[in-house]
C-alpha cells in the first residue's frame, strides 16, 4: 500500500472513530457578544493552535493537504511521539492575492487540546507546520450547512462581507481574507455545520485588534 493510500486510511479510520465514539471534542473557547438573524460575533480566548501552510491551490485541495500534515502530527509525529486527540473545527484560512475574496494561498489549523496548551509538543520538520499564538479578539461569524467547496465558501465569505458592510463593523476587519471552519467528517451527509470567520475590531464588545504572534 502506497503511503498516501495508507495514510487515506488512517484518516478515515480516525473519522470513524470520531463519529462512534461517545467522547467530547475539545474546541477554542469563545463568548457571544452580538448576535443576529445571520450572523453573529463572538469574543475568543487566548489558544494555542498548530498551523500548516498550503499555498497556490484550491479550497478543498489545501484544506486536504494540510489536515493530513496536522493528522500525521496528532498520532505522534513530533519531537515528544505524544498522541494528541483530535479537536474541532479544523480552520482552513485564506492568504489574500488580488481581491479580499480571492487567495493565492491557504493555511490550515487545528486547536491543541487544553494538555498540550502550556507545551506544544515539536512537530518532525518535514510536515512543515509549526505553531502559534490565537490571541484574544473578536471574530463575526456566519454558519452555513453542507459541504465546504471552493464555490461555495466563496460565497458564503461574500454573504458575510455583505451582512457586515452594513453593519457598525463595516470597516472594523484587522485583516484582509477570511477562514472556514468545518465541524463534522467527510462521512456526515446531512446537518453539516461550517462557518465563515472574519477578524474584527470591536472595542465596544470587549475586543482588541490583534494580530497572529508566531512562536
Amino acid at each position: 500500500m502506497k503511503k498516501s493510500e495508507a495514510l487515506t486510511v488512517a484518516v478515515n479510520v480516525m473519522c470513524l472513530v470520531m463519529i462512534c465514539a461517545a467522547v467530547e471534542i475539545e474546541s477554542p473557547q469563545y463568548t457571544i457578544v452580538h448576535s443576529e438573524s445571520d450572523f453573529e460575533v463572538r469574543l475568543y480566548r487566548s489558544s494555542v493552535w498548530m498551523s500548516a501552510p498550503a499555498l497556490d491551490i484550491s479550497f478543498e485541495k489545501a484544506t486536504w493537504n494540510g489536515f493530513h500534515r496536522l493528522f500525521q502530527f496528532t498520532e505522534g509525529a513530533n519531537l515528544n511521539f505524544s498522541r494528541i486527540p483530535m479537536t474541532l473545527p479544523v480552520l482552513t484560512t485564506t492568504v489574500p492575492a488580488a481581491g479580499p475574496l480571492q487567495s493565492q494561498g491557504y493555511y490550515v489549523s487545528l486547536y491543541l487540546p487544553v494538555k498540550f496548551q502550556a507545551t506544544p509538543p515539536l512537530p518532525l520538520p518535514q510536515l512543515n507546520i509549526k505553531p502559534y499564538e490565537f490571541s484574544s479578539h473578536c471574530v463575526a461569524v456566519r454558519m452555513f450547512s453542507g459541504f465546504a467547496k471552493d464555490e461555495r465558501v466563496v460565497k458564503e465569505a461574500q454573504k458575510l462581507a455583505t451582512t457586515l458592510s452594513s453593519s457598525p463593523w463595516a470597516h472594523s476587519q484587522t485583516r484582509p481574507g477570511y477562514s472556514i471552519a468545518q465541524y463534522n467528517t467527510p462521512f456526515r451527509i446531512v446537518k453539516r455545520k461550517n462557518e465563515v470567520w472574519v477578524d474584527i475590531d470591536a472595542p465596544e464588545l470587549g475586543c482588541k485588534s490583534v494580530g497572529v504572534a508566531t512562536y
